[in-house]
């Protein structure tokens, strides 16, 4: 039954359309002046924070400037409020020293972090790290004398370092520390990503772009090139101030393991026992002797991928996996929830065209059936997000409008399929 909230309309992005714009417009500024200036000479590290940086800074100057962001609500700041406490301030920094060393212990504990892989990550926090903690303490000070609410997930870690134990509360440390599990997971994979990206796209060699094959695989790589490193900017800018903060953590171990077993280290298991999908055969062998179908497939792949960027592009420096930092109501999320997720498993079956096995019926079955899992999992991770991100009343608003106004809105009048339509979760029962 349609409700008149179902008709409402679609909730204010969190990012507006233009800063998203106006960032991606820096980060390929800052991409052409290392690419031709070569300003660090090989240095990756040097060169991706210089992107990083110069593309968060266009996006929180617009943001402040034009979009006043600091003056939101939901970034719990109130400016005609002064209540400066240094004990509270020295308390947060105790937390963030306490978090901080929560990460470094696994990194230290886990023999995955001691390989050459990521002696570039490392490379950069010798870097960011000095910068963090010598700023941590000012900004605390100036943040938290305007929070309404000031103890935040800092202040109780900071009470939970400093033995003080009867003054925390558990479920406030547990979000704090898994909001820190999670840049601590993603972040040495993503900025790693980067900087081999990167050095991939500064040694390309533009004169031999004569193929449509050669600019099918530029254009794919530089794609995700662009993801990796808006990710990363959103990994390393979660300030309240610029309202980019973490809200909330997914709470659930589901949610969790549907989205790890997609990343390194754990898809490298589970992709080669488990999911092994992959025939052999690809899309351009398939079609390398019918050079027009080649061309109009890859330009699908291409536009499939640049779909599943724009979805990273929309959040500009709100990005992170497994966390709630904003509802985004713009962009590709218009048309369609969990766009990034549609165009990423709809490209791995062009891509892969396990349809097209070369061998038995069963075994070209069982190809794509393995292909199907995987869509699975990232139904799951649709699912658990969506049951996460519900607890704000954005989400809900958002989803219900999508549920009439979005591209697969005819879904959910077909058998079966219907049964997917977007159900808030029951409101919560008032205490007695």
């Amino acid at each position: 039954m349609t409700t008149p909230q179902d008709k409402a309309l679609r909730p204010r992005s969190a990012t507006h359309g233009a800063v998203a714009a106006v960032g991606l417009a820096a980060f390929l500024l800052a991409v052409t002046i290392v690419r031709t200036d070569r300003p660090f000479g090989e240095n990756m590290v040097h060169s991706a924070l210089f992107i990083v940086g110069v593309t968060a800074a266009a996006i929180f100057l617009l943001d402040l400037i034009w979009r006043k962001v600091h003056l939101r609500a939901s970034t719990g700041l109130d400016f005609s409020r002064d209540n400066p406490s240094w004990h509270r301030s020295l308390t947060k920094f105790a937390g963030l020293l306490g978090s901080m060393g929560f990460v470094g212990l696994l990194y230290w504990l886990f023999p995955e972090y001691h390989a050459d892989f990521y002696a570039r990550y490392f490379s950069m926090l010798a870097i960011v790290l000095p910068a963090w903690v010598s700023l941590a303490l000012p900004y605390f000070f100036f943040v938290d004398r305007k929070m309404a609410r000031p103890l935040d997930g800092y202040w109780h870690m900071g009470k939970l370092v400093t033995l003080q134990w009867d003054k925390m509360d558990g479920k406030v440390v547990g979000q704090q520390l898994l909001a820190w599990l999670i840049k601590g997971f993603f972040l040495p994979l993503m900025f790693t990503y980067m900087c081999n990206d990167l050095a991939r796209f500064i040694a390309a060699d533009f004169a031999l772009l004569t193929s449509f094959k050669a600019w099918f695989d530029l254009l794919y790589g530089f794609l995700y090139f662009i993801d990796v490193g808006l990710v990363v900017m959103g990994y390393l800018m979660a300030l309240r101030i610029t309202d980019t903060h973490v809200r909330s953590a997914e709470p659930s171990m589901l949610g969790w393991a549907v989205a790890l077993i997609c990343y390194e280290p754990f898809w490298s298991l589970i992709g080669r026992q488990y999911l092994h999908y992959e025939t052999g055969l690809q899309w351009g062998a398939w079609l390398w002797n019918t050079p027009l179908l080649y061309g109009i497939w890859g330009s699908a792949i291409l536009a499939l991928t640049a779909i599943y960027v724009w979805a990273t592009v929309i959040f500009g420096a709100r990005f992170s996996n497994l966390t709630h930092r904003g509802i985004i109501t713009n962009g590709p999320y218009r048309w369609t929830k969990h766009p990034a997720y549609v165009a990423k498993n709809l490209s791995w079956w062009m891509i892969s065209i396990p349809f097209m096995a070369q061998g038995s019926a069963d075994e070209t079955l069982r190809h794509c059936l393995l292909l199907l899992a995987l869509n699975g999992i990232y139904a799951m991770r649709a699912m658990t997000e969506e049951r996460h991100l519900s607890q704000d009343p954005d989400y809900v608003a958002y989803a219900r409008w999508i549920d009439h106004h979005g591209m697969f809105r005819f879904l959910r009048h077909l058998p079966v399929l219907g049964n997917l339509r977007y159900r808030p979760p029951a409101p919560l029962e008032p205490a007695a």
